[in-house]
């Protein structure tokens, strides 16, 4: 016999749950109490939308459902941003939620809220723990729904006093999903369309990409003639070393792949859907020939034109692809290599420009580029949104699936909780965090987190004292008219200090390649404040020749 509460985190373990975040709270006492002899780690979050990102950031490095735990009312307020975000990012998220007691409900209680109106449109399911003989199984169901068919986030409500009632009940066996397998006629069509196609474009993206996965798909593309490009801010789902990589669509991709996007005469999506961002506001690539490789099968969030759905994960479609000199028809490698070689003008790292030292700050293509050099190649990047990210984007590769991870709805304060739980994830790894300064305030707290689980990332902000995305609207619609946009900002370097970490402020180019091998050699969490003109906006999309030598902030 034990109580509701214990049996839950029996189940999280009986799934093989290795840590959890949160923001503890009175109204799930119990579960917490279960935790304290459970071998899950316990990382205690300093806010409960960094407990969510810090879960979503685990889903989305490791494949399984990462999970939160916060309580009623305020916290599952908190909570909202990373449930959007796991809702539109389709990542896999379990967001356990205490409730006031069930003979309280309908009295506005303390803190009381209805979870279901709160979470219904931006949850995959919304459960409520209602008999104390269920615990496990609402468990299980959590789990398996979070991952089933399009990932997405589900809400799991705790009655305060259905916790602590006694369950006679025990775990249940994880409920395993078989891998379909998408069949021969399924792939015999792939293969006519793609042996019939003079320009075939093939975008990668989503959770749950496997190494070998991801090397499979890319050696055959390469072999078959077809170039890869990344979603937004999923772009990792390759490597950047294939012969095949085009770089990716969404905000700061290059004009040229939006061009190849239109001249594109089919496309082949593994792992995404056409969305609103790669496909600048759905506008391009609406009507070619389009075949989507993706498990949901409803295609939901897909806009668009559909000729075929194979509805199966990327790692059985990668097991399936045909011999790849079956699908190249009259393809010579003119198309595949046009596109790769756009991808490397565009992300050629630049000479610095001596002029920067005169006092307008660093040059962020000249850093970045530097990161990219410095940093060993599987390093994990995470970011936050805005402008800052950019350069990031620009000139930081990935080695391949697990290395990324950003918000693909555009979610401020990411960057430092991801970060966070990426080093909890992979402690032998370095980890980096781009972040703007505006969105690093939005929960720098979270490195209080690191501090206290000897977490060392290096996080980079880039600090231009404004709201850079929002000052880049306002001065397309109404130049000259600055308004609610500026932000004072404190010394970075000497903040992270409060935390152990070593700290830099670099207000010069030339500054920035000590200060990181200063931050790296030191071994503990580090942060690095470059100080950029406020006129700064990020580099021109085009790279033409003449953009890719002398492009930049200006």
């Amino acid at each position: 016999m034990t109580s509701a509460g214990h049996l839950i985190v029996r189940q999280l373990e009986a799934h093989g749950v290795p840590r959890i975040y949160t923001v503890p709270g009175e109204s799930f006492l119990d579960v917490l109490d279960g935790l304290h002899d459970s071998p899950i780690e316990t990382v205690v979050c300093r806010h409960e939308g960094g407990a969510g990102f810090m879960a979503l950031a685990e889903s989305r490095l490791t494949g399984t459902p990462g999970i939160a735990m916060v309580t009623r009312g305020p916290g599952a307020a908190n909570a909202m941003i990373a449930v959007h975000t796991a809702w539109q990012d389709a990542t896999a998220l379990v967001l356990f939620v205490g409730l006031v007691p069930v003979g309280d409900r309908g009295r506005d209680a303390f803190q009381e809220f209805s979870l279901e109106g709160w979470f219904s449109t931006t949850a995959k399911r919304v459960l409520v723990l209602e008999d104390e003989l269920r615990a496990a199984e609402v468990v299980a169901d959590a789990m398996r729904i979070a991952s089933a068919g399009r990932p997405g986030p589900v809400i799991v409500g705790l009655p305060e006093d259905v916790l602590v009632r006694t369950a006679s009940a025990g775990t249940v066996p994880p409920r395993q999903q078989s891998a379909a397998d998408p069949g021969a006629p399924a792939m015999q069509e792939f293969t006519e369309r793609l042996s019939a196609a003079g320009r075939p474009l093939m975008i990668v993206g989503g959770d749950g990409w496997a190494a070998r996965d991801s090397h499979e798909l890319a050696r055959w593309a390469a072999a078959a003639r077809i170039p890869v490009a990344g979603d937004w801010r999923a772009y990792d789902a390759v490597s950047h070393q294939s012969p095949a990589f085009a770089g990716w669509l969404g905000y700061g991709r290059a004009d040229t792949l939006a061009q190849r996007l239109d001249e594109a005469d089919l496309l082949v999506y593994v792992g995404c859907a056409r969305t609103d961002v790669p496909s600048d506001g759905y506008t391009r690539g609406m009507e070619t020939p389009t075949v989507l490789v993706l498990p949901d099968p409803e295609a939901s969030g897909h806009a668009g034109r559909i000729d075929q759905h194979i509805a199966v994960q990327p790692a059985s479609f990668a097991a399936a692809l045909p011999d790849p000199d079956a699908v190249s028809g009259e393809r010579d490698r003119t198309w595949v290599k046009a596109l790769a070689a756009d991808q490397q003008r565009f992300c050629a790292p630049r000479v610095p420009d001596i002029q920067k030292d005169a006092g307008t700050g660093v040059d962020l293509a000249a850093a970045f580029a530097l990161l990219d050099q410095r940093l060993p190649q599987d390093r994990v990047v995470t970011y936050g949104a805005g402008n800052a990210t950019i350069w990031g984007h620009r000139y930081l590769a990935h080695s391949g699936p697990g290395t990324l991870v950003g918000p693909r709805n555009g979610a401020m304060g990411l960057a430092v909780p991801a970060a966070v739980a990426a080093s909890l994830v992979h402690p032998s790894r370095c980890v980096v965090a781009v972040c703007g300064d505006g969105d690093f305030l939005m929960n720098a707290q979270e490195l209080a987190v690191a501090a206290a689980h000897g977490a060392a990332p290096l996080v980079i902000v880039v600090d231009n004292g404004i709201y850079g995305t929002i000052v880049a609207h306002q001065q397309k619609h109404y130049p000259g008219r600055p308004s609610g946009t500026a932000i004072p900002n404190p010394d970075f370097a000497g903040w992270i200090a409060n935390f152990g970490g070593h700290g830099e402020r670099v207000e010069k180019t030339s500054e920035f390649g000590p200060a990181l091998d200063r931050a790296m050699e030191s071994g503990r969490l580090a942060l690095i404040h470059l100080v950029v003109d406020p006129k700064l906006m990020p580099p021109e999309a085009s790279n033409s020749e003449q953009t890719a030598s002398a492009g930049g902030p200006a």
